[in-house]
């Protein structure tokens, strides 16, 4: 089993920045890729941005150049670096884990005021 333990949403003007951070706990050895993933209030979840255990990112289109995935191989844990934000990217934000299984933080809520 992984445990994951979000931080860092919050409330935030268009055009602003967030660093949300995501560390795991438990299993951690079984765990290949990392990821953010976000739900609107009626849309479904969506990749954000994702992050394997040698470093490879992959990002959706929208917030390439803007966001940025990282982690800290040493602390167990995952940031999502979020600049020039925008109203549309309202959202719950939750921290993915995968490898042996499939596991999900309880998710933290980013809000962008325009």
């Amino acid at each position: 089993q992984v445990q994951l333990v979000e931080s860092g949403g919050g409330l935030v003007q268009a055009g602003g920045s967030l660093r949300l951070s995501c560390a795991a706990s438990g299993s951690i050895f079984s765990i290949a890729i990392m990821g953010w993933y976000r739900q609107a209030p009626g849309k479904q979840r969506e990749l954000v941005a994702a992050i394997t255990r040698s470093g490879n990112t992959n990002y959706r289109d929208s917030v390439r150049g803007r966001f940025t995935i990282s982690r800290d191989n040493a602390k167990n844990t995952v940031y999502l670096q979020m600049n020039s934000l925008k109203p549309e990217n309202t959202a719950i934000y939750f921290c993915y884990a995968g490898g042996h299984g499939a596991y999900w933080g309880q998710g933290t809520q980013v809000t962008v005021s325009s």
